[in-house]
C-alpha cells in the first residue's frame, strides 16, 4: 500500500493552517494523523470538534476505550499515541496493554467499560447482552453508554483513516501485545 504523503501547513486551507497553528501551540507539533485529516477542508475541524465535544466519560475513560477499539482494529498510530496520552492519564505499562486486550484487572469498573469497547468493536454494535448487564452494574448510565458508542465511532474513524492512508507514526511505537 502506498503512503500518503502528510500535508504541510503550506498544503491545506487557510480555516487548517489555523487548526495546525493552534495544535502547534498546544502540543507542540501537528501529530500527522491530525495533518491528514487535513486533505480535508472540513474534516479535521469536524473531527476535534468531535473529539473534544462534552461527554460524561472522564479522559481516563475515554482513553480505556481508544486503546481497546485501536487494538481491535489494529491502528499502531492510535496505539501508539493513546499509550502516550494514558501514561499521561496515569496508567503504567502493564495496566495499557491490560486495556489494549480489552480488560482492567486492576479496576473492576474500568474493567466492565474495557470489555464493552472490546465487544462494541469486535461485533460491530451488535453487544453481548452479558457484557451490557457487567456494564450496568458496575455502575454506568445508559448516557454513559451512548457516550462510549459515540468515542468507539470517534476512535474507529481515525483508526480507518491511519489504516488506509498509512501515514507515518510520529509518537513513541507501541509494543505488540
Amino acid at each position: 500500500m502506498s503512503t500518503f504523503n502528510v500535508p504541510t501547513r503550506e498544503e491545506v486551507s487557510e480555516n487548517n493552517q489555523a487548526i495546525f497553528d493552534n495544535l502547534k501551540k498546544a502540543l507542540g507539533f501537528v501529530p500527522n494523523l491530525y495533518a491528514t485529516y487535513a486533505n480535508s477542508d472540513t474534516a479535521l475541524e469536524n473531527y476535534l470538534n468531535f473529539a473534544n465535544a462534552k461527554t460524561s466519560l472522564s479522559a481516563k475513560e475515554k482513553e480505556v476505550v481508544n486503546l481497546a477499539v485501536s487494538q481491535v482494529n489494529n491502528c499502531i498510530y492510535c496505539l501508539s499515541a493513546h499509550t502516550a496520552i494514558g501514561k499521561m492519564n496515569g496508567f503504567n505499562d502493564e495496566q495499557i496493554l491490560e486495556l489494549r486486550a480489552g480488560k482492567a484487572s486492576f479496576d473492576s469498573k474500568l474493567d466492565a467499560l474495557a470489555q464493552l469497547a472490546k465487544n462494541i468493536s469486535e461485533n460491530r454494535g451488535r453487544t453481548d447482552e452479558k457484557v451490557l448487564e457487567n456494564y450496568f452494574a458496575a455502575g454506568y448510565t445508559k448516557a454513559n453508554l451512548i457516550d462510549t458508542i459515540s468515542l468507539v465511532g470517534d476512535k474507529t474513524i481515525s483508526n480507518y483513516i491511519h489504516s488506509t492512508t498509512q501515514v507515518p507514526v510520529d509518537f513513541p511505537l507501541a509494543p505488540s501485545l
